[in-house]
């Protein structure tokens, strides 16, 4: 950083008989200096303006305007002059011009500060600084009951002023196995997933070839955070989870050289947004109990739905807004692309998904856009139910997860008198039967055919998942075998009625 000096400019402006000293930083664009200009002129935002010096001169608005002082300030004056004398006129009464002084002085400061931390990107302890400063303001206007002054809109989350989660660095030995399917991340703090996701936004070059604002790219993964449940299984983790998967297959199957940057984007953001604000019981719950969001969304997919709106409520937050660069044409096919691909994270739709992906893949052309959508709709869908694809140790507490969710849900139904899907049942599965038949019949398939276009996820993916599956069927004969030599007439001994397999018995003692 430089000094303060060569930092930022000092403009004087005559406001209505008033010294106003303007402060801004050097790197502020034309457009934020006028917005300055109008906050401290107490006049809309978007209002032109024309700036007089002391000759009555025209002056440009733009960070290289020149110096001046309190004794020759620069006089603003409003083109659409009606706006400001509308104004005064009715600010004729000391208090009334008193309050208004202190709003303009108040949000002259404030949009001072924000504009230091969002353009400079300072030291941690100048950022505290700040933020203690705009606590202290946002204070003293609500203790002046100025609370529609400042009223802050954005309800979808708490607003965090600045990323206060710290920059960790990361070493090499952590940059090298993110781009694995073994990475473990149970060992990862909420602050550390987020500098990895941080991490994989930059290294896939998406910050630099679309211009990403870093400290927006900060706020955003930020709000992405406070806007996942904690559930069991559907929280935040798991978000990060199936992002690093995709991004461990674009590294592995060299994406990037087969698809744009464009569609990198896409794939990544929709895997960060897939699953967010979940409440923890599923579309069938949802229309079974006629909840809001059923009504909302027709019962068509309306979990994923949800995700997408939310996902784009954020999105509509400027300081959450990473697409904020991209013409309105990008932005339409970005929004249009995320959609697509976390509507096809509903598993009601993975027959439809996957048919249609193998009707493509023997002739797959990388030129066909109904081709490469059918592509990014199944690469979402694997990320999504790839935990076993990962090591034994970091894919089976997962399973626990799932079933503790499942088993919320079950009790919720039995206790609504709502269907109960035997699998979700805590009296029927064990982990086992919950897992060999997904396994066998969803996941195998669908990375197998995958496997087609991309040979190289087969040591790496699908290997891992049939050595799963060999497991558990493993594990189920042995709750057979236990289960038979309980139920035997001829073995009544004390302990085998307290036996428990790796089952059902096990899991039901674990998750209730």
């Amino acid at each position: 950083m430089g000094s303060a000096s060569s930092s930022y400019r000092v403009i004087y402006l005559d406001v209505d008989g008033r010294i106003q000293k303007v402060v801004f930083s050097r790197f502020c664009s034309p457009c934020d200096i006028k917005e300055l200009f109008c906050t401290a002129l107490g006049v809309q935002r978007n209002t032109n303006l024309s700036l007089l010096d002391s000759s009555g001169a025209m002056v440009s608005i733009d960070p290289t305007m020149p110096h001046n002082t309190e004794r020759s300030p620069y006089k603003l004056v409003p083109l659409a002059g009606g706006q400001l004398a509308g104004k005064m006129q009715h600010t004729h009464t000391h208090t009334s011009f008193k309050i208004n002084e202190l709003k303009t002085e108040v949000t002259n400061r404030l949009a001072m500060l924000e504009k230091r931390v969002e353009l400079e990107g300072m030291k941690v302890v100048e950022i505290e600084k700040c933020r203690n400063d705009i606590k202290k303001l946002r204070e003293e206007m609500a203790s002046r009951n100025n609370s529609n002054f400042l009223d802050d809109s954005k309800k979808l989350t708490p607003r965090r002023d600045v990323p206060s989660y710290p920059k960790y660095h990361l070493s090499q030995e952590t940059v090298e196995a993110l781009r694995l399917p073994t990475f473990d991340a149970w060992q990862w703090e909420p602050n550390e997933m987020l500098s990895c996701l941080e991490h994989m936004y930059h290294d896939l070059g998406l910050v630099k070839d679309f211009s990403i604002n870093p400290i927006t790219l900060k706020r955003w993964l930020l709000c992405i955070h406070d806007n996942y449940k904690n559930n069991p299984f559907h929280n935040f983790r798991h978000c990060f989870c199936v992002t690093q998967m995709m991004y461990s297959m674009i590294c592995l199957c060299s994406l990037q050289e087969k698809l744009s940057q464009l569609d990198i984007l896409i794939l990544m953001t929709a895997a960060v947004c897939h699953d967010l604000d979940h409440p923890g019981f599923n579309n069938t719950y949802q229309i079974n109990a006629r909840t809001e969001l059923a009504v909302r969304y027709n019962d068509i997919s309306p979990l994923e739905n949800h995700h997408c709106a939310v996902a784009f409520q954020i999105f509509s937050q400027p300081d959450c807004n990473i697409f904020s660069n991209f013409d309105p044409e990008t932005f339409k096919q970005i929004r249009q692309g995320t959609i697509t691909l976390i509507l096809a994270t509903d598993m009601a739709r993975h027959g439809e998904i996957l048919d249609s992906f193998k009707q493509k893949v023997d002739g797959f052309d990388f030129a066909d856009e109904d081709h490469m959508t059918c592509l990014k709709m199944v690469l979402i869908k694997c990320c999504d139910i790839s935990n076993e694809v990962r090591p034994m140790e970091v894919a089976e507490p997962w399973v626990d997860c799932l079933l503790e969710e499942y088993f919320m849900q079950s009790d919720r139904e039995k206790t609504e008198g709502l269907p109960v899907a035997p699998f979700m049942d805590r009296e029927k599965v064990t982990k086992p039967t919950a897992q060999i038949g997904f396994i066998k019949f969803v996941l195998i398939p669908m990375f197998e055919t995958v496997m087609k276009l991309f040979p190289q996820i087969e040591e790496a993916m699908v290997q891992p998942l049939r050595e799963s599956r060999d497991r558990y069927e493993e594990l189920k004969q042995i709750d057979d075998a236990m289960n038979e030599v309980c139920t035997s007439p001829w073995l009544r001994g004390p302990e085998v009625p307290g036996a428990a397999s790796r089952g059902s018995r096990l899991v039901s003692d674990r998750l209730s």
